[in-house]
């Protein structure tokens, strides 16, 4: 087999493979006998059919078959062993009729080249990197919050803005008197949460309220008219629930209300694991680095897209080989792509294609490379959000690993994570290689600065 190269035009060139009968002769002759080993051919018992035979009913079909193959793979390598980088597929160029006289057989393939992209990127390149100061208040909200979360839930004296109320709900006729007929709604064990009221003026009644005090108020206008809440909320069927309108009577028996928690051991051991936080001082230190943790993200995605739009200005004038991508476009995905659209799809695809190929030049010049390690990581810190939006704080290693590789093991969800790992590497690896310029701003500060630079874009 001889294979080469040769140049078409800057950005494109062309693959020709030569076969001769000793590259595909033994491959040939091996389908045969195992076409002859394993299908039933009328006239013949199995295996009891002479190679010639064989070649005579399914020579053509087979020797087609492993030629087209043989040059196809001999496209591959060599694309690989040379290290060329093609976009998309190869496109035959010629279409070759296979008989079984010829022995000698040629194959052109047409290939797109990348353009070669001179990353460059040192202390000499300057960008801005915002860190997002945490103050008092941040600490404070913060604190308040927690202690909320891991509070416990108490008999109280009066209902308050968290309050759960229990007691009878009756039901009242237009002039306020309870209904007594044997089909009024009538709750003795009722339960509400004023405080996820979608009517906020009903919430408002009961508020201040005490055990032996009647609240009066419209369970139809607090649910928002919901039928599901409705029909919980007065432990009726959906379809009643639909026409009840009317005002109940809320005789409360109970009040339960949140009581945060108290700072100590067990509370700093809930939040932040056994043996991290041991005062008071060391639990603000510890809520102000986790809020700096919680902004962290907002300021590297900041950092991301300046380096994204640097990266791209400075990087994107390219010449891509756009006729030879389109041809290869009809060619592989007739059914997607035509004569009528394809200039449209191609002019919607040059940027992705363009920053695509940015993104390799950039994660190979600066050695950014993601393994498996990585995608457990990010699979693992995913998974503890996952966790921690349901209350479920510090699981095991083992379950939350567990999880971890499950996510991994959807294909989607690989690729995803692959994606987000890769570009947050790349973007630290070229932090890392510039001059990052620090900027301590407040919060107010960034989110003017965010929405600076989305009414810019927009603007473009």
């Amino acid at each position: 087999m001889n294979i080469s190269k040769e140049p078409l035009s800057e950005t494109s060139a062309k693959i020709v493979v030569k076969l001769d009968e000793a590259d595909y002769k033994d491959k040939v002759n091996a389908e045969l006998k195992r076409i002859g080993q394993t299908h039933v051919i009328p006239g013949f018992r199995k295996g009891h059919i002479s190679i010639e035979q064989l070649r005579r009913r399914f020579g053509r079909e087979v020797k087609s078959d492993i030629i087209n193959r043989e040059s196809a793979h001999a496209v591959y390598d060599f694309i690989e062993k040379e290290g060329i980088h093609a976009l998309g597929n190869p496109l035959a160029l010629n279409v070759t009729e296979i008989n079984l006289t010829d022995k000698d057989y040629t194959f052109e393939y047409e290939i797109a080249l990348a353009p070669v992209i001179d990353v460059k990127l040192d202390k000499s390149v300057n960008l801005p990197f915002y860190t997002i100061a945490v103050d008092e208040k941040m600490v404070e909200e913060q604190d308040k919050a927690l202690r909320e979360q891991f509070g416990a839930q108490v008999p109280g004296e009066e209902v308050d803005e968290k309050a759960l109320v229990k007691g009878t709900i009756m039901q009242l006729d237009a002039d306020g008197n309870v209904v007594t007929s044997d089909d009024a709604i009538q709750v003795i064990d009722g339960i509400v949460a004023p405080f996820t009221f979608a009517d906020k003026a009903q919430a408002e009644l009961f508020i201040g309220k005490k055990v032996g005090d009647k609240v009066c108020f419209n369970p139809a206008a607090a649910s928002g008219d919901n039928t599901v809440e409705l029909a919980s909320m007065l432990h009726i069927d959906k379809e009643v629930a639909a026409g009840v309108k009317c005002d109940f009577e809320l005789a409360i028996s109970e009040i339960i209300v949140a009581r945060p928690a108290e700072l100590g051991d067990e509370y700093y051991t809930n939040v932040f694991g056994p043996d991290k936080v041991h005062n008071e001082d060391e639990y603000r230190q510890a809520l102000s680095n986790m809020i700096a943790g919680q902004l962290r993200p907002n300021s590297e995605a900041l950092f991301s897209d300046d380096a994204h739009k640097y990266l791209v200005e400075t990087y994107g004038n390219i010449a891509l080989p756009l006729d030879t991508l389109k041809r290869i476009l009809k060619a592989n995905s007739p059914e997607e792509f035509n004569d009528e659209n394809v200039d449209e799809r191609m002019e919607q695809m040059v940027p992705g294609l363009k920053w695509q190929l940015i993104s390799d030049a950039v994660c190979k010049a600066l050695e950014v490379r993601v393994d498996e390690n990585d995608l457990m990581s990010r699979a693992t810190a995913v998974a503890r959000q996952q966790f921690a939006q349901y209350g479920m704080y510090n699981l095991d290693d083992e379950t939350v690993a567990d999880t971890a590789k499950r996510f991994l093991s959807n294909d989607n969800f690989r690729e995803r994570i692959y994606d987000e790992v890769r570009y947050g590497k790349m973007y630290y690896a070229v932090r890392q290689a510039i001059t990052a310029d620090e900027k301590t701003v407040s919060l107010d500060e960034f989110k003017a600065l965010v929405e600076e630079r989305n009414k810019a874009g927009e603007a473009e």
